[in-house]
């Protein structure tokens, strides 16, 4: 008891107090670099064209408006890739969780016929890959171009994901659980569905974090797979926008004149306003998942 009241009033040393010092404005500066790009975009879509044009805008909106949004939502190729992406994340992680899941319950049981085969194949499936080129060929024989397969199949198994996935079961799923249950009858798939999966909803909810995410945001498998615009995913369409600086109006719903010459005149918050819509998804996605994702992550990260 004594010694614990000694403890606790110890003060810290004038190093110590130097170290934390310098620790949490090195914290805070880290902070400002990666907030300030969120807060300058934010404030920049609620803006003036011409206030961002001009450079006026630093942390706080500039001239109020919401030109850019009302182009955005004018602007029909928007929502069109904002359908295509739903449907190419809804179905890409569905598809990615299924098979990694399935795949890492194969592994994970010590009595699988064949399975340190399989973890070196995903091992070397790890550490080396085909390439562009390869893989391209592949999806172009299976007929797959210019098809939302395109996108959703070629990505569907990831092998980081398998191996996180495969850890994380055998350290929750002890094979005398799986040996009880084989006792009661129960088989493979009953023994999958009934009690793994709902024991493993901490890795599911980081496998879902991670495909959604990887699927919202890539345009490369789009810009080579794709030839029809009506399948352009929104990450696409904000390329163009932002990269090539193909904006049409003449895409847009029904705008006067002066809409439109404002609209031109101010096209600079297009992509700011754009930007900020894309992200929204992801924000409202991640409250749900994030009481599983720290144990889930730190659970499966472990390497046996």
């Amino acid at each position: 008891m004594i010694a614990a009241r000694k403890s606790a009033t110890i003060r810290e040393s004038g190093s110590d107090r130097i170290f934390g010092m310098v620790l949490y404005i090195f914290l805070g500066l880290v902070a400002v670099v990666v907030l300030y790009p969120l807060v300058y975009i934010l404030s920049s879509s609620f803006s003036s064209g011409s206030a961002v044009a001009a450079g006026d805008v630093w942390l706080w909106p500039v001239h109020l408006s919401l030109v850019g949004y009302v182009g955005v939502f004018k602007y029909n190729a928007v929502w069109t890739g904002f359908v295509n992406s739903i449907i190419y994340t809804v179905g890409g992680s569905v598809l990615s969780v299924m098979m990694t899941i399935a795949f890492a319950y194969a592994l994970s049981r010590k009595a699988m016929v064949g399975r340190r085969v399989l973890i070196i194949a995903v091992l070397v499936g790890l550490l080396f890959q085909g390439g562009l080129i390869p893989t391209f060929l592949v999806v172009k024989g299976l007929g797959l171009l210019n098809t939302r397969w395109a996108i959703i199949l070629p990505t569907a198994l990831n092998v980081f994901a398998i191996i996180v996935a495969k850890t994380f079961l055998q350290m929750t799923i002890p094979d005398e659980l799986y040996q009880a249950a084989q006792i009661d009858g129960c088989g493979d798939f009953r023994f999958l569905t009934s009690i793994v999966l709902p024991l493993a909803k901490p890795i599911i909810a980081v496998l879902v974090l991670w495909a959604a995410v990887y699927d919202w945001n890539s345009y490369l498998p789009a810009l080579i797979y794709l030839n029809s615009q009506a399948l352009y995913p929104l990450s696409l369409e904000l390329r163009e926008i932002l990269v090539l600086g193909q904006v049409s109006f003449s895409s847009m719903g029904n705008l006067t004149t002066a809409q439109i010459a404002e609209m031109t005149s101010m096209e600079t918050v297009l992509p700011y306003a754009l930007i900020v819509i894309s992200v929204v998804p992801i924000l409202l996605l991640y409250p749900f998942v994030q009481k599983y994702f720290v144990s889930g992550i730190f659970l499966g990260s472990v390497k046996e």
